[in-house]
Protein backbone atom coordinates (compact mmCIF):
# COMPACT_ATOMS: atom_id res chain seq x y z
CA UNK A 1 0.00 0.00 0.00
CA UNK A 2 1.42 3.36 -1.07
CA UNK A 3 1.90 5.83 2.26
CA UNK A 4 1.50 9.47 -0.13
CA UNK A 5 -1.70 10.50 -1.17
CA UNK A 6 -2.34 10.06 -4.71
CA UNK A 7 -5.94 10.52 -4.69
CA UNK A 8 -8.23 13.52 -3.26
CA UNK A 9 -11.70 13.58 -2.24
CA UNK A 10 -13.87 16.87 -2.85
CA UNK A 11 -16.55 17.37 -0.66
CA UNK A 12 -19.54 18.77 -2.45
CA UNK A 13 -22.75 17.21 -1.28
CA UNK A 14 -24.10 19.94 1.35
CA UNK A 15 -27.07 21.67 1.14
CA UNK A 16 -25.73 25.50 1.71
CA UNK A 17 -28.27 26.91 4.02
CA UNK A 18 -25.92 29.60 5.16
CA UNK A 19 -25.92 30.66 1.64
CA UNK A 20 -30.10 31.65 2.16
CA UNK A 21 -31.93 32.11 -1.19
CA UNK A 22 -28.53 31.32 -3.76
CA UNK A 23 -28.87 27.82 -2.65
CA UNK A 24 -32.77 27.79 -3.33
CA UNK A 25 -32.16 26.34 -6.80
CA UNK A 26 -28.27 25.79 -7.49
CA UNK A 27 -25.98 23.83 -5.30
CA UNK A 28 -22.92 26.07 -3.27
CA UNK A 29 -20.57 24.22 -5.05
CA UNK A 30 -22.10 25.96 -8.16
CA UNK A 31 -22.14 29.74 -6.85
CA UNK A 32 -19.52 32.01 -8.68
CA UNK A 33 -16.72 33.75 -6.69
CA UNK A 34 -14.84 36.34 -9.66
CA UNK A 35 -17.18 34.89 -12.49
CA UNK A 36 -15.80 31.36 -11.43
CA UNK A 37 -18.13 28.10 -9.37
CA UNK A 38 -16.63 27.39 -6.49
CA UNK A 39 -15.72 24.19 -7.37
CA UNK A 40 -14.07 24.98 -10.40
CA UNK A 41 -11.65 27.77 -7.87
CA UNK A 42 -10.88 23.93 -6.09
CA UNK A 43 -10.15 22.18 -8.86
CA UNK A 44 -7.51 24.25 -10.37
CA UNK A 45 -5.37 23.68 -7.00
CA UNK A 46 -6.36 20.19 -7.65
CA UNK A 47 -4.81 19.95 -10.96
CA UNK A 48 -1.87 21.86 -10.48
CA UNK A 49 -1.01 19.18 -7.50
CA UNK A 50 -1.78 16.31 -10.29
CA UNK A 51 -3.07 13.35 -7.85
CA UNK A 52 -4.03 10.56 -10.06
CA UNK A 53 -7.77 9.88 -9.32
CA UNK A 54 -10.40 12.97 -8.65
CA UNK A 55 -13.51 12.03 -6.78
CA UNK A 56 -16.65 14.46 -5.74
CA UNK A 57 -19.38 13.55 -3.76
CA UNK A 58 -22.63 14.91 -4.03
CA UNK A 59 -26.19 14.90 -2.90
CA UNK A 60 -28.13 17.73 -2.85
CA UNK A 61 -28.84 19.01 -6.77
CA UNK A 62 -26.46 16.46 -7.52
CA UNK A 63 -27.42 16.49 -11.33
CA UNK A 64 -26.00 19.66 -11.63
CA UNK A 65 -23.16 19.16 -10.55
CA UNK A 66 -22.37 16.02 -11.95
CA UNK A 67 -23.80 18.08 -15.26
CA UNK A 68 -21.22 20.59 -14.48
CA UNK A 69 -18.32 18.02 -14.03
CA UNK A 70 -19.29 15.94 -17.18
CA UNK A 71 -16.36 15.35 -19.71
CA UNK A 72 -14.28 15.75 -16.83
CA UNK A 73 -11.58 12.59 -15.36
CA UNK A 74 -13.34 13.04 -12.47
CA UNK A 75 -15.84 10.43 -11.10
CA UNK A 76 -18.95 11.18 -8.73
CA UNK A 77 -19.55 9.68 -5.87
CA UNK A 78 -23.25 10.34 -5.44
CA UNK A 79 -24.66 10.06 -1.66
CA UNK A 80 -29.16 8.52 -2.23
CA UNK A 81 -31.01 9.06 -0.55
CA UNK A 82 -29.58 9.83 2.70
CA UNK A 83 -25.86 12.06 2.77
CA UNK A 84 -23.56 10.70 4.98
CA UNK A 85 -21.57 13.46 6.14
CA UNK A 86 -17.95 13.79 5.70
CA UNK A 87 -17.30 10.56 7.33
CA UNK A 88 -19.69 8.41 6.56
CA UNK A 89 -19.08 10.22 2.25
CA UNK A 90 -15.33 9.42 2.34
CA UNK A 91 -15.75 6.09 3.34
CA UNK A 92 -18.66 5.19 0.67
CA UNK A 93 -16.45 6.81 -2.08
CA UNK A 94 -13.04 4.74 -0.46
CA UNK A 95 -13.37 1.95 -4.10
CA UNK A 96 -13.62 4.71 -6.52
CA UNK A 97 -10.11 6.43 -4.03
CA UNK A 98 -8.02 3.72 -3.85
CA UNK A 99 -5.95 2.61 -1.06
CA UNK A 100 -3.39 4.77 0.75
CA UNK A 101 -3.48 8.08 2.65
CA UNK A 102 -6.12 10.93 0.44
CA UNK A 103 -6.32 14.33 0.32
CA UNK A 104 -10.13 15.62 1.31
CA UNK A 105 -11.27 18.72 0.37
CA UNK A 106 -13.80 21.23 0.88
CA UNK A 107 -15.50 23.12 -2.06
CA UNK A 108 -16.37 26.29 -0.25
CA UNK A 109 -13.02 28.33 0.22
CA UNK A 110 -11.28 30.57 -2.19
CA UNK A 111 -7.01 30.61 -1.79
CA UNK A 112 -4.75 33.42 -2.28
CA UNK A 113 -1.37 32.23 -2.31
CA UNK A 114 0.79 29.09 -2.26
CA UNK A 115 -0.78 25.28 -2.84
CA UNK A 116 -2.44 24.05 -0.05
CA UNK A 117 -2.14 20.35 -1.42
CA UNK A 118 1.42 20.76 -2.20
CA UNK A 119 1.97 22.74 0.84
CA UNK A 120 0.45 19.39 3.16
CA UNK A 121 2.35 16.97 0.59
CA UNK A 122 5.44 18.53 1.34
CA UNK A 123 5.05 17.77 5.34
CA UNK A 124 3.49 14.95 5.11
CA UNK A 125 5.28 12.14 7.43
CA UNK A 126 3.69 9.13 7.23
CA UNK A 127 5.93 7.28 10.05
CA UNK A 128 4.48 10.20 12.42
CA UNK A 129 1.04 11.22 11.35
CA UNK A 130 -2.28 9.56 10.54
CA UNK A 131 -3.75 13.27 9.59
CA UNK A 132 -2.56 16.52 8.55
CA UNK A 133 -4.42 19.15 8.80
CA UNK A 134 -4.09 22.40 6.84
CA UNK A 135 -4.85 25.31 9.33
CA UNK A 136 -5.23 29.05 8.97
CA UNK A 137 -3.93 31.97 11.12
CA UNK A 138 -7.04 33.95 12.54
CA UNK A 139 -5.51 37.09 10.89
CA UNK A 140 -4.92 35.23 7.44
CA UNK A 141 -8.47 33.74 7.72
CA UNK A 142 -10.97 36.21 5.86
CA UNK A 143 -14.82 35.85 6.11
CA UNK A 144 -14.69 33.41 9.16
CA UNK A 145 -15.79 34.22 12.93
CA UNK A 146 -15.23 32.32 16.13
CA UNK A 147 -12.18 31.37 18.16
CA UNK A 148 -10.73 28.75 15.73
CA UNK A 149 -10.49 25.44 16.15
CA UNK A 150 -6.88 23.68 16.95
CA UNK A 151 -3.72 24.89 18.84
CA UNK A 152 -0.39 23.52 16.88
CA UNK A 153 2.07 22.37 19.03
CA UNK A 154 6.12 22.53 18.57
CA UNK A 155 5.96 19.49 17.25
CA UNK A 156 3.84 20.02 14.28
CA UNK A 157 1.10 17.56 17.00
CA UNK A 158 -2.73 19.38 17.14
CA UNK A 159 -4.89 19.98 20.20
CA UNK A 160 -7.87 21.06 20.23
CA UNK A 161 -9.04 24.61 21.09
CA UNK A 162 -8.88 28.35 19.91
CA UNK A 163 -6.09 28.85 17.46
CA UNK A 164 -5.83 28.41 14.30
CA UNK A 165 -8.72 27.74 11.91
CA UNK A 166 -9.16 24.66 9.84
CA UNK A 167 -9.47 25.06 6.16
CA UNK A 168 -10.66 21.94 5.02
CA UNK A 169 -8.16 20.33 3.40
CA UNK A 170 -6.14 17.65 5.09
CA UNK A 171 -4.31 14.51 4.16
CA UNK A 172 -5.59 11.66 6.51
CA UNK A 173 -4.98 7.71 6.30
CA UNK A 174 -8.41 6.54 6.14
CA UNK A 175 -8.11 2.68 7.61
CA UNK A 176 -9.74 3.43 11.12
CA UNK A 177 -13.62 4.40 8.96
CA UNK A 178 -14.23 0.87 8.20
CA UNK A 179 -14.48 -0.06 12.05
CA UNK A 180 -17.37 2.90 12.92
CA UNK A 181 -20.66 1.83 13.12
CA UNK A 182 -22.71 4.58 11.54
CA UNK A 183 -23.40 5.22 8.19
CA UNK A 184 -23.24 8.77 8.21
CA UNK A 185 -20.72 10.67 10.65
CA UNK A 186 -18.36 13.14 10.79
CA UNK A 187 -14.20 12.55 10.04
CA UNK A 188 -14.35 14.30 14.10
CA UNK A 189 -14.80 11.00 15.20
CA UNK A 190 -11.67 9.42 13.35
CA UNK A 191 -9.89 12.69 14.71
CA UNK A 192 -10.66 12.43 18.25
CA UNK A 193 -9.19 9.01 18.33
CA UNK A 194 -5.89 9.97 16.19
CA UNK A 195 -5.73 12.69 18.82
CA UNK A 196 -5.76 10.19 21.80
CA UNK A 197 -2.91 8.72 20.18
CA UNK A 198 -0.82 11.81 19.40
CA UNK A 199 -0.85 10.97 15.55
CA UNK A 200 -3.02 13.83 14.71
CA UNK A 201 -0.98 16.79 13.05
CA UNK A 202 -1.43 20.35 11.62
CA UNK A 203 0.63 22.58 9.55
CA UNK A 204 -0.55 26.51 9.20
CA UNK A 205 -1.48 27.97 5.45
CA UNK A 206 1.50 30.30 4.25
CA UNK A 207 -1.22 32.42 2.64
CA UNK A 208 -4.61 33.78 2.95
CA UNK A 209 -7.86 31.95 2.98
CA UNK A 210 -11.90 32.77 2.80
CA UNK A 211 -14.41 30.89 3.54
CA UNK A 212 -17.35 31.45 1.42
CA UNK A 213 -19.92 29.81 3.39
CA UNK A 214 -22.49 32.84 3.38
CA UNK A 215 -23.48 35.51 0.87
CA UNK A 216 -21.15 37.83 2.67
CA UNK A 217 -17.79 35.53 1.54
CA UNK A 218 -18.25 36.18 -2.31
CA UNK A 219 -17.37 39.91 -1.86
CA UNK A 220 -14.56 39.13 0.57
CA UNK A 221 -13.32 36.64 -1.55
CA UNK A 222 -12.74 38.83 -4.52
CA UNK A 223 -11.75 41.30 -2.74
CA UNK A 224 -9.00 39.14 -1.53
CA UNK A 225 -8.16 37.49 -5.05
CA UNK A 226 -7.60 41.30 -6.08
CA UNK A 227 -5.89 42.22 -3.20
CA UNK A 228 -7.74 45.00 -2.46
CA UNK A 229 -8.33 45.36 1.48
CA UNK A 230 -11.08 43.00 2.58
Amino acid sequence: MRDTPDAVMLFAAGFGTRMGRLTATRPKPLIEVAGKPLIDHALDLVTAQGPRRVVVNTHYLSAQVAAHLAGRDITISEEQPDILETGGGLRKALPLLGDGPVFTMNTDAVWAGPNPLEQLAAAWDPGQMDALLLCVPPENAIGHAGAGDFVIGPDDRAARGAGAIYSGVQILKTDGLADIPDRAFSLNILWNRMLDEGRLHAVSYAGRWCDVGTPEGIALAEAMLRGTDV
